[in-house]
């Protein structure tokens, strides 16, 4: 694990116990019955009864708790190891039948010993900006989906990552082509507990082109089901937004959901 990665992993084991013990997961609703799932990837990934899902960077698990809810077989996969210390005490807790690993996803062939195994791969919602290469991100999926099994992304949009947050007028302030990690050490926080005091406060990202996205997808042996993009976001990623429906944000200004993608989603079958 390089540097990067380890800075990164030291922020989200300080944040997974941030966020287990906040207001902004619901983790006290999750456990009265909350499914944290949203509508859009409830809808395209379809019934899951029965079916064994790999839900790779899951941080704690609720995603991969609501899927087991849903009748999947799930097995969920992090690199911080108390995130996955939470996970596993939760499923305990809700007697959950789920499965969860502990590794960082270029080293999962090392660890997880189930190629071809799984009929859905899924990730979703500010993952691969954590992963500084795709490729053998892509090679990973495709081996550990059955043929025909699929992958099932939802993503915040590569163009919407460029924006400047802090930025009302919507400026770029972050490359779309670009190498080299983006460094963040402004926050005092995390996205979801904004006033949280945390002893780690670096974090490296990288943005990705859809060329990278699409191209490590179809270089593993993946073929394309549908792709869509979205003038919504599930969580208030750039300013001046509202709420119009659970967990449905868009702008205020009609003008601006005219301008700019905020997500995506993809499904991709393994041939």
């Amino acid at each position: 694990m390089d540097n990067y990665m380890k800075t990164n992993q030291d922020w989200w084991n300080e944040a997974a116990q941030v966020h287990a013990q906040g207001e902004g997961y619901q983790v006290k609703e999750f456990k009265k019955g909350l499914n944290k799932l949203h509508a859009l990837e409830r809808a395209e990934v379809g019934g899951v009864a029965g079916k064994k899902l790999l839900h790779l960077q899951c941080h704690f698990g609720l995603d991969t708790l609501s899927w087991a809810r849903l009748g999947a077989q799930v097995t969920g996969v992090d690199f911080a190891e108390k995130a996955i210390a939470i996970a596993q005490d939760l499923s305990q807790e809700l007697q959950l039948d789920a499965t969860f690993v502990q590794s960082e996803i270029y080293q999962l062939p090392n660890v997880l010993d189930a190629e071809g195994a799984f009929d859905i791969v899924y990730t979703s919602y500010g993952a691969i900006c954590w992963l500084p290469d795709l490729q053998p991100w892509g090679k990973i999926i495709a081996h550990y989906l059955k043929p025909g099994g699929f992958f099932y992304i939802a993503e915040g949009h590569p163009f919407m990552w460029t924006i400047d947050e802090k930025s009302p007028e919507l400026k770029i302030g972050y490359p779309y082509f670009s190498k080299e990690p983006i460094k963040d050490d402004t926050s005092t926080g995390t996205y979801a507990e904004k006033e949280a005091k945390l002893e780690h406060n670096v974090t490296f990202g990288w943005n990705h082109t859809f060329s990278e996205i699409f191209g490590s997808l179809l270089s593993a042996g993946l073929a394309i089901d549908f792709f869509h993009e979205h003038p919504f976001c599930v969580w208030e990623c750039l300013p001046d937004m509202e709420e119009v429906e659970r967990n449905i944000l868009r702008f205020k200004d009609e003008k601006k959901r005219e301008m700019i993608p905020l997500m995506y989603s993809l499904k991709a079958t393994k041939r």
